[in-house]
């Protein structure tokens, strides 16, 4: 039976990182997986599900929370920076190889959405990792806002963005929207049903709150995970794409994958950005079973 373990370790800037290790049966070392969630996520979101998956297949799994979500510190609170995200992701990479558990030869690493295009960069930028899984991953921000936010909506938007940052030269603390809502008068990262029906799921009380900074928003804007798919090879990459996703966008995606140069594999689900999680998690955690199996075992 797999053990979960509450664990924790320090990222730049002396901030403390938490999550869970789960460790699969039988004598070690294992090879290991390193996962995260995607934008303004947290472990509770569903992922316990794919790391129990992927330790049943006997891989040590670390799962953490970014840093000023969830159980991990970092202040201010509810703040996304993708490039400090993959900072403090590689020192959870040096956890793994530090642990007696894991043979630190052998490991891989899994994002979604938003950290599925961190798993982009990091399967570019550190070869320590022996292959990576992108699940329904970000490849550009600037596009998708092309897709998600109406012409005539683009202009209050960078209007928050530059009171926001007059505010902070001012002193004042970042400001902050809803990262869900219905309401057309609430300023929120998404609105569609199934995004709200997501990220508002039972979990425990405390763990999550419906907020993020406002500059977050700008730096996703700005985020081009997908600028570095061209050199995660030779390190094997396996996409995990759903066909109707009007989050991360199909198009980008599949696009963003016949840049991508082998070993690489592509894994289509039926449905949009949050089925992988839930109609479409046999099929997408049997993927990146595999594709660990084929490369780490």
């Amino acid at each position: 039976m797999t053990e979960r373990v509450d664990v924790e370790f320090e990222a730049e800037g002396r901030v403390t990182l938490r999550g869970w290790l789960l460790l699969p049966n039988g004598p070690g070392p294992h090879p290991a997986i390193t996962m995260a969630h995607g934008y303004a996520g947290v472990k509770d979101h569903g992922l316990e599900r794919f790391g129990r998956a992927f330790a049943d297949d006997g891989f040590v799994v670390l799962l953490h929370d970014h840093r000023s979500f969830g159980a991990s510190d970092g202040e201010p609170r509810q703040d996304i920076d993708p490039c400090r995200q993959i900072a403090d992701w590689r020192r959870g990479i040096s956890f793994l190889e530090n642990r007696p558990e894991v043979d630190s030869r052998r490991i891989g690493l899994w994002g979604t959405s938003y950290a599925g295009g961190h798993a982009i960069v990091l399967g570019a930028t550190d070869r320590r990792l022996r292959c990576v899984v992108a699940q329904v991953p970000t490849i550009s921000g600037y596009e998708q806002g092309l897709r998600r936010i109406a012409p005539d909506a683009v202009a209050a938007l960078e209007e928050a963005f530059a009171e926001d940052e007059r505010a902070q030269a001012r002193g004042e603390p970042p400001r902050y929207q809803a990262i869900v809502s219905a309401d057309p008068a609430v300023p929120a990262a998404y609105r569609a049903p199934e995004a709200i029906d997501f990220y508002r799921q039972p979990i425990p009380e405390g763990i999550w709150e419906n907020t993020v900074t406002v500059r977050s928003t700008r730096a996703a804007r700005m985020y081009e995970p997908g600028a570095w798919i061209g050199r995660v090879s030779p390190t094997p990459l396996l996409m995990v794409v759903g066909l109707n996703d009007t989050i991360t966008i199909t198009d980008l995606a599949l696009a963003a994958y016949e840049r991508a140069l082998e070993p690489k594999r592509l894994e289509l689900i039926p449905g949009g950005h949050f089925h992988p999680y839930t109609s479409g998690f046999s099929d997408a955690s049997a993927a990146a079973r595999a594709w660990f199996r084929e490369h780490l075992s």
